[in-house]
Formats: C-alpha cells, sequence, structure tokens
C-alpha cells in the first residue's frame, strides 16, 4: 500500500488490480494441483504483463514499459506441504537463539505487544515509518534441503485480516530486497492453498516475490522480523539482480 491520500479513481484502479491478483492466484492453485511448473510460469507471465501495464503497478510509471521480471529457474525440491504449529507463546523480544542481529532488529521496532487467543499479538516496522499489527497464529517447520528452518505465521490485524508469511535469507541485500520477501500475503491475495493433510499449508518458495517498496520507496510494506531470517540462501522465486 502507498501513504500518499487517494481519490476515487486511484481507488477503483487499485480494486482492479487486487481483483486481477486475486484471480491470478486463483488459477495458480487449480493449476499447481496437477502441475506446479506450469502454474508458476503462468504466474511469472501474468504477473510481469501487469508490472509493465497496470496504473496501480508498484513500479514507476516511467519504468513500466521497459521492465522484465527476473527469477530464478524452477526448482521442485523448494515446494512443501507444512503442517502449521500452534504458537507456543515463545518470544523474541531478547534476541534470544534469533542470531546476533536478532536483539538489534527488535530494538530497531519490532516489537511483543501482548498474549491473545491463539498467538501473540506483534508490532512489525513498516518501511516508510510507523508499524502494522499482526497476531502470530503458529508456526512451520519447513524441511529444506539444507536441512529444517522454523518460520512464524501471521494474521493481519489490518485490512480484513489474512495470512501473512515474510521471510528474510542470505540472498536479501544481494540478490533480492534487503528487507525480505514474502510466500504469503493475504493483502494482495497471494495464497498457495491448503496442502493436502488437515491444518497444513503449502509453501513453494518459487512463488516467493518482492514487497511493492522494493521498487518504489513510496510503497509503504511490513518488514520481516527477526524470527523469519534464515540463515541460508533460497534461490528460487523473483529476484532483484
Amino acid at each position: 500500500m502507498t501513504d500518499e491520500p487517494a481519490g476515487a479513481t486511484e481507488r477503483i484502479e487499485l480494486a482492479d488490480w487486487r481483483r486481477r491478483v486475486g484471480d491470478l492466484y486463483a488459477e495458480v492453485r487449480a493449476e499447481s494441483a496437477r502441475d506446479p511448473e506450469a502454474a508458476w510460469r503462468h504466474w511469472r507471465e501474468v504477473r510481469e504483463e501487469l508490472f509493465r501495464t497496470h496504473t496501480q503497478s508498484p513500479v514507476p510509471a516511467r519504468q513500466r514499459a521497459s521492465f522484465r521480471a527476473r527469477h530464478w529457474p524452477y526448482d521442485p525440491a523448494l515446494r512443501f506441504e507444512v503442517a502449521v504449529e500452534a504458537d507456543g507463546g515463545a518470544d523474541w523480544e531478547d534476541g534470544a537463539d534469533r542470531g546476533p542481529d536478532a536483539a538489534a532488529a527488535f530494538a530497531s521496532g519490532f516489537g511483543l505487544v501482548e498474549p491473545v487467543l491463539g498467538g501473540y499479538t506483534l508490532t512489525f516496522p513498516v518501511s516508510t515509518g510507523g508499524e502494522q499489527g499482526f497476531e502470530r497464529i503458529g508456526w512451520l517447520d519447513v524441511p529444506f534441503p539444507a536441512g529444517p528452518r522454523r518460520l512464524g505465521l501471521y494474521w493481519m490485524a489490518g485490512y480484513a485480516g489474512g495470512l501473512f508469511l515474510p521471510f528474510r535469507d542470505a540472498t536479501s541485500g544481494h540478490e533480492t530486497y534487503g528487507a525480505g520477501r514474502y510466500l504469503l500475503d493475504a493483502a494482495k491475495s497471494a495464497d498457495l492453498g491448503p496442502g493436502t493433510a488437515p491444518g497444513s499449508l503449502v509453501l513453494d518458495f518459487n512463488f516467493a516475490f518482492q514487497p511493492s517498496c522494493a521498487f518504489d520507496p513510496r510503497w509503504s510494506c511490513p518488514l520481516a522480523p527477526p524470527e523469519n531470517r534464515l540463515d541460508l540462501r533460497v534461490e528460487a522465486g523473483e529476484r532483484l539482480a
């Protein structure tokens, strides 16, 4: 989202953008059940076309005509079905076991607010300043080829709610946006659907994408929290370089 005031025309255009992206993810969920790589190619093509042509593209208008998306090749080893583990109440406000930069990240704006039914309410800083509230609803133990890693799963307090799964990895600040990428984001209709087992989600990192603020700083994007900072390279999904 952008912090700039919007008129009726811009809001109608934004509604159309969200509608089209929502339609795209509905198509992706249906197609990926048969052929995940074909669904990914479709996602790439439609998303790139929207970024080049739509009035609500996060790419600055003067750069849209020449915009070309960049991605790593599809890697089937980075598609998972992962059970959601209920939040046990652990937090990271002291930076414990979250890497050497976790405490500094907490001090720079991330915060644990209070426990709520089913999880913890957290605040994440956003790229344009201020903060946004989320509820941590559980954990995802992702079986990466390099070894399992745990990610927090969140529910947005704003908008109409919805799942949110941001992450940083060792490509952040190099090939990808320094503040991280998103995999699930209900505000952008980015939802890959449930897994075959009850209580599970599809996590296909080939669909990881940059937040809008990676293309233009006028957009406001929540930053990935310290508990979702991976100590490995996720060479899948969208890249900037």
